[in-house]
């Protein structure tokens, strides 16, 4: 069983560790965590707990086939990280580059159609209700300065 070991597999385009448990390597994929990795693991049939570098290339092949669309091999749409997607309206799960230009296209649709969100992302501050009395300051000055007489 250790002649068949490799110690880099390569799944999706992305180099994972094979000396990690199979759930956890999964986890190096930009977009999964370690819930949809367990989730593929189980779908695909593979024992998540197995070691990475124990993978053969029919199994990287189904993992790599359901990734392409999760919800179509059986998982749910509540656990993919782009449900009823902007354009298509279909439930999605992107990975690695294409989900880093579908953050990037979004903050640009809120910027141009001026929504708050997009503001706030021009300006740096926060979106989602904190308070910015404290928090989220930037530059040099730390507290009050006073006038010298």
């Amino acid at each position: 069983m250790t002649d068949n070991f490799r110690h880099i597999v390569r799944v999706a385009g992305v180099d994972l560790n094979g000396n990690k448990q199979l759930r956890w390597a999964l986890t190096g994929i930009r977009g999964i965590g370690i819930n949809f990795a367990t989730m593929i693991c189980r779908v695909a049939g593979i024992n998540p707990y197995m070691k990475a570098g124990y993978l053969t290339n029919e199994q990287v092949k189904e993992i790599e086939k359901i990734l392409e669309n999760p919800v179509k091999h059986g998982i749910p749409s509540w656990a993919v990280n782009r449900p009823k997607d902007y354009e298509s309206g279909l439930d999605k799960h992107l990975i690695t580059a294409k989900l880093v230009m579908a953050w990037r296209e979004d903050v640009n649709r809120l910027r141009r159609i001026r929504a708050y969100r997009g503001i706030r992302h021009e300006l740096g501050l926060p979106l989602r209700g904190q308070r910015t009395r404290s928090n989220f300051r930037h530059g040099a000055t730390i507290g009050v300065s006073r006038r010298k007489k």
